[in-house]
């Protein structure tokens, strides 16, 4: 690689993984966790296509995998609340009302949970295409 493209690489890098968080959250602003993961995982993208590094895949099962045990988790959690409470999905009585007493920002915080919990199995889930394609252009290369 030219120096061009490793010095812009490395400027831009940083920004792209802050924009990236900042989509991912988009509970009161734009995105959310799929806008999210896609945003990092092309600044993911760009860092291995720039410096030749790559990933273990068992990294990106694992995230894949934590990723839907936060989004599933999350779900059950507030569907059992719910069986016993009688009240689904209402934030104003959810097993967060000791620690965040504000009933919109308990739903606030769920919703982030879950966000970053699709941002990162959607992550996980680009780079592994994106170096699943790599290894077949490889192979027939």
């Amino acid at each position: 690689m030219s120096v061009v493209v490793t010095t812009v690489a490395r400027f831009i890098l940083p920004f792209m993984q802050l924009f990236g968080f900042y989509v991912l959250t988009g509970t009161e602003g734009p995105g959310g966790g799929f806008q999210g993961g896609v945003i990092l995982a092309s600044s993911f993208i760009l860092y291995a296509i720039t410096f030749g590094e790559g990933v273990d895949e068992r990294w990106l099962k694992a995230l894949k995998s934590f990723g839907l045990w936060i989004y599933a988790g999350v779900g059950t959690l507030t569907v059992f609340y719910s069986l016993f409470r009688a009240e689904f999905l209402n934030y104003s009585a959810t097993f967060l009302s000791l620690i965040v007493p504000h009933p919109v920002a308990r739903g606030i915080l769920i919703a982030d949970v879950i966000e970053v919990g699709i941002g990162m199995a959607v992550f996980a889930s680009f780079v592994s295409m994106f170096f699943d394609v790599v290894a077949r252009g490889d192979e027939s290369g």
